[in-house]
């Protein structure tokens, strides 16, 4: 391929995913304010944008980091504490010693 072609090509490219990430940045931050899931579409336009910006990368890394540790401290808060185990099957399937 040609040198200057795939100058152009990423260009494009890195234009192109600039301004659906920033789109769905946008839209996100309206839809904290309107109806619709704003949050989620805000981490879709930093998914986005992360495909090629550093800086998308580490925030996303950053908001992944802050909620583990929401995550962590919620599940702390529950009875049960950090310890507690994930809902399992019926007591009677697989688990005779569960049975009611």
């Amino acid at each position: 391929m040609d040198p200057l072609l795939q100058v152009v090509v990423r260009a494009v490219r890195r234009g192109a995913v600039f301004l659906t990430g920033t789109t769905l940045l946008i839209a996100g931050a309206a839809m904290l304010v309107l109806p619709g899931p704003g949050i989620a579409v805000i981490l879709l336009g930093l998914v986005v944008l992360s495909a090629e910006f550093k800086w998308a990368q580490r925030t996303l890394a950053w908001v992944r980091e802050r909620g583990r540790t929401f995550k962590d401290q919620a599940q702390a808060r529950l009875p049960g504490g950090a310890n507690r185990r994930p809902p399992s099957d019926p007591p009677t399937r697989g688990r005779p010693d569960r049975a009611a």
